[in-house]
């Protein structure tokens, strides 16, 4: 296939720091590439790809201080919009930005909504129903849409193997990370720490708009030996952090549409601690790639579990479920049932999902929604 990808332009693809959505832009753009595919790759000029790039700005805006991304998104898609006729596919990454300018070709155009959608912010996108063929990351995500929406998969983000390297040993402290935020709960992880007696190890962006939030709530709690405040890191970082920690702690108090570093932690084979929010109880085994739990006793409790869990049947866990490769191979089927049938896909989410392995011994009615895992 002749694939465009369309990624944000707050971060390279991949981001040098800070940055979900276009890191799993730069996995899936490989990914497809290494399955044989042709992609072409619109994102930020310092991005690094096989892909043919196509600058939409000469950097990642939001380490050169750029906030509002609505112009450089606007010029980019028009350069899409232009392109079109060259691609099988145009698949989107920047929300339900593209979908007017899109118009007429949503048999060749799909959206993968990575964010919460039910923010008062996003409910006026929400209440639109687009015939923009959409994506979700996780079943949980979709909840706050309305009937009627036009989704055509969900589809878990994977990574490939060596982003995130297995780490037989592990090591002796609780590990967050992320984004520091008042949805993100690092004030639960630091109690954690401190009712456990297990060190905590934050390793986290604050953005201006949440720097309020850190300074009069979080910095009070640093004062103590066993809490280290580490700040932002990068990928080559990122992989020992998470390997050399005895647990992830993913105290979240939102619905987190996915969580990538959930599997970026049990791809080196360190358990997740998480709270029973959002796409949590879709991405972790309970019990065997960490613990899901719904109150600070519970997490504390879950600290001495972690102990007791195989590393390696956390790694085992994760890579077979969320890999680059199985990633890619699910957006393929998409991206085929979409131009096999060149019209929108609805689907209740109301109802059952259908299975990757029913899906695989029958074949799809029209009007089925392909949900790929």
């Amino acid at each position: 296939m002749r694939i465009a990808q369309v990624a944000p332009l707050a971060e390279a693809v991949p981001p040098m720091l800070y940055g979900g959505t276009e890191r799993c832009v730069s996995w899936l753009t490989e990914a497809l590439i290494e399955a044989g595919h042709q992609v072409t790759l619109f994102a930020s000029g310092d991005s690094v790809t096989a892909a043919e790039l196509v600058a939409g700005s000469s950097q990642g805006l939001r380490l050169g201080g750029v906030r509002d991304l609505t112009a450089q998104h606007s010029t980019m898609l028009r350069q899409v919009r232009h392109r079109e006729a060259e691609f099988d596919i145009i698949h989107l990454h920047i929300d339900l930005l593209a979908s007017k300018l899109f118009h007429g070709l949503e048999g060749k155009c799909v959206t993968t909504l990575h964010g919460r959608l039910d923010l008062p912010l996003t409910q006026p996108f929400c209440g639109v129903v687009t015939p923009m063929p959409l994506i979700s990351v996780s079943n949980n995500q979709r909840l706050p849409m309305p009937a009627g929406v036009n989704w055509l998969a969900t589809v878990y983000h994977g990574l490939p193997p060596q982003v995130c390297p297995y780490n037989e040993a592990g090591g002796d402290y609780l590990a967050f990370l992320g984004r520091i935020s008042p949805e993100k709960r690092p004030d639960r992880a630091i109690e954690i720490a401190l009712r456990s007696g297990v060190p905590l190890k934050i390793a986290a962006k604050v953005d201006p708009i949440d720097q309020a939030y850190f300074e009069r709530e979080i910095v009070p709690l640093l004062d103590n030996p066993l809490i280290e405040f580490i700040g932002e890191i990068d990928e080559h970082e990122k992989s020992g952090f998470l390997g050399n920690a005895l647990a992830l702690l993913f105290p979240i108090d939102w619905p987190e549409p996915f969580g990538l570093v959930m599997i970026e932690a049990m791809s080196t084979g360190t358990p997740v601690i998480a709270w029973r929010n959002g796409s949590v109880p879709e991405i972790i085994g309970d019990g065997i790639s960490g613990v899901i739990v719904d109150s600070i006793s519970e997490a504390v409790d879950a600290v001495r579990e972690v102990k007791q869990l195989s590393r390696r049947a956390v790694a085992a866990y994760g890579r077979s479920r969320f890999t680059a490769k199985r990633m890619a191979d699910n957006y393929v089927q998409a991206y085929q049932h979409l131009l096999d049938h060149r019209e929108p896909v609805a689907a209740d989410v109301t109802k059952p999902m259908l299975a990757l392995e029913q899906r695989e011994s029958r074949p799809i009615a029209l009007g089925t929604p392909v949900v790929v895992m």
